[in-house]
């Protein structure tokens, strides 16, 4: 989605950087290959775009405009509508063993607004600093999440994880992970990053960890994962 975006949208000069947070390089390596992207394609291993721009899910994205001023802090972003979310819907959950059809039914309450985010995109494009969605440096300011003490520390302790995780010790790894989901219980990226490592694709509970996706996205409604855009 990212690429066709782009395609149409670069001869205004928007530009596209996407960027994977995954300690495993050779995890993201074949979307990265399959989308053979024209633009930057980046993987963050240490998860410091969470630090330093405020993501706690996927995806996340910024407005970054020429003067290097972001005039959009980070919310959800979706180009279009994403062709595998799109299946999901199309499953027939009586197919589907018990666990499994629970958790596709959760996840089909999750919502987002790919036309109405892309029609955003394109104003921005067409009309750069008069765009209607651009907003003021005070705006940013004030919907950008806020980074106390806990949120700091927490990334200190992923990033520490992914360090000795690189290292080859990754059960050392688990404890800082396991402080980091409990300093910034928010941040599904932390959470998603270390579930994945222990149960691929579904990421549910195991020994290392008191959570999963399925238990912590019902326990907040998977209505409220995605928080609404504000234009």
């Amino acid at each position: 989605m990212w690429q066709a975006l782009r395609e149409r949208l670069h001869p205004t000069g928007l530009e596209i950087v996407t960027v994977a947070l995954d300690v495993d390089p050779e995890a993201a390596r074949p979307f990265v290959e399959a989308a053979a992207a024209q633009h930057p394609s980046l993987i963050d291993r240490a998860h410091v775009t969470d630090e330093r721009f405020g993501f706690v899910n996927v995806p996340n994205g910024v407005w970054i405009d020429e003067t290097g001023m972001i005039v959009r802090p980070a919310e959800p972003v979706f180009p279009g509508h994403n062709p595998v979310l799109q299946s999901f819907r199309k499953i027939d959950l009586t197919t589907l063993e018990p666990e499994a059809a629970e958790m596709l039914r959760e996840a089909r309450k999750i919502t987002s607004d790919p036309d109405g985010y892309l029609a955003m995109i394109e104003d921005w494009a067409e009309h750069g600093a008069e765009s209607r969605y651009v907003l003021s440096p005070d705006e940013v300011l004030r919907r950008a999440a806020p980074r106390g003490d806990d949120e700091a520390i927490a990334a200190a302790h992923f990033e520490l994880g992914e360090h000795l995780h690189r290292a080859g010790d990754h059960a050392a790894a688990i404890p800082h992970w396991r402080e980091a989901q409990r300093r910034f219980p928010s941040n599904w990226t932390y959470k998603r990053q270390a579930w994945e490592l222990e149960d691929p694709a579904r990421q549910g509970r195991t020994d290392a960890y008191d959570s999963s996706w399925f238990e912590d996205i019902k326990a907040i409604g998977a209505e409220n994962y995605y928080p609404p855009i504000i234009p």
